[in-house]
């Protein structure tokens, strides 16, 4: 009793004890969920596992990546809905990030007309659910644009219908490989160029123009590539034909809707951290820039936006996030991503809620995982290294 007592007493076997009783707490209720969900699968006359997955699905998905049919596997069908979240995740998240900046800077901008429509989107914006959002502008589109006899048109090349929008279909054909070649060395160039101009900056302080220069390469050298290839890349452009546009690519209303009211949604979040990570730093950078001749484009570009980027991103994880996990929210119009395929009509088919479930929930966790692995890799890039 006495030797409990003086391990009880010492700080550190204190605080071991303490974790293996919550450790063992936490194994105690896993193994008594498990038990339970045994018994009543047990009572239910219900087994535990994935075959369904091999069964054909019986149902039509609007929008499809890869070849699929109401004929194909649940499991096809679960492939269609992930990427189809991964489309709109990734599409959402460039377009929110660009906006996103946009706002943030004109939130602060000199300019009262600019600065205050920036303030009165951002207010607006994230203070009404995403939800609605969605449904607003999903309800746009579907009752308020024209139909494709009367659609609206940019250069006769885009089309938007309350169908969705058309745009043009790229081909690939023969020699395609050494266009996506030039494409790989003009990567390689560019960044090896940029780590060549900010080691020629920190030895002799001249700087290079790195974003023209790589942004020539990287247009210029594919092209040259497309040339020497011979076109190997042809256009397929919608057409009207009877009723509806024929060719090229559709994304269906549900897809627009949801990737911009995620999008617009988010920028509204993006353009305060943007704002917050400006305003921290300290306006001594700024003075001091100014004061040795520096453009204000130059200031905000070389000055302010490199240190406010190191406070900028950790936030900016979290929007990521967000927005990919609202995507969700996509079953509300009918647009079938990962929820509507695998956690909504293969549920309702199979009677698998189980199974379907920890699936989406595995998905989504592993699709978070990798966003934060690959945003705190880019953040370890751009912080201050400390002694």
């Amino acid at each position: 009793m006495l030797y409990l007592n003086s391990i009880w007493r010492n700080e550190q076997s204190r605080g071991i004890l303490i974790q293996i009783f919550v450790l063992a707490g936490f194994f105690a209720l896993f193994s008594w969920l498990i038990s339970n969900v045994i018994s009543n699968f047990a009572s239910l006359n219900k087994g535990f596992g994935f075959d369904f997955l091999l069964l054909p699905a019986g149902y039509d998905i609007n929008q499809t990546l890869i070849e699929y049919t109401n004929r194909s596997t649940h499991l096809q069908a679960a492939v269609v809905g992930l990427l189809n979240t991964f489309l709109v995740a990734a599409v959402g998240v460039v377009l929110a990030t660009l906006l996103g900046f946009i706002l943030g800077v004109a939130r602060l901008s000199r300019n009262w007309l600019v600065s205050k429509l920036a303030y009165i989107y951002i207010e607006f914006t994230r203070n009404v659910p995403v939800l609605l959002h969605i449904l607003l502008w999903h309800g746009i589109i579907i009752n308020t644009m024209p139909h494709p006899r009367n659609a609206l048109t940019i250069g006769e090349v885009l089309f938007l219908t309350n169908r969705g929008l058309y745009v043009p279909k790229p081909i690939a054909e023969t020699g395609i490989w050494l266009v996506w070649l030039g494409f790989v060395a003009a990567l390689f160039f560019s960044v090896g160029f940029a780590r060549y101009a900010r080691a020629r900056q920190h030895q002799s302080g001249v700087q290079l123009p790195v974003f023209r220069i790589n942004l020539a390469i990287c247009i210029l050298l594919p092209l040259l590539a497309f040339f020497a290839a011979g076109q190997p890349i042809s256009l397929s452009f919608p057409a009207l034909k009877g009723f509806n546009f024929r060719g090229g690519i559709q994304l269906p209303p549900e897809f627009v809707a949801l990737t911009f009211a995620l999008s617009i949604y988010t920028a509204a979040f993006i353009g305060e951290i943007v704002r917050a990570g400006i305003i921290a730093v300290d306006k001594g950078q700024r003075e001091a820039a100014e004061a040795i001749g520096l453009r204000p484009s130059q200031v905000m570009n070389e000055v302010i936006l490199p240190q406010a980027r190191r406070i900028i991103i950790p936030p900016l994880t979290s929007q990521y996030l967000n927005l990919t996990k609202n995507s969700s929210l996509a079953i509300a119009i009918g647009y079938m991503d990962i929820l509507a395929t695998l956690g909504g009509i293969t549920l309702n088919q199979t009677g698998r809620e189980m199974e379907t479930m920890l699936m989406v929930m595995g998905i989504y966790l592993i699709i978070s995982l990798l966003i934060s692995a690959f945003m705190n890799w880019y953040n370890s890039r751009v912080r201050l290294v400390g002694r």
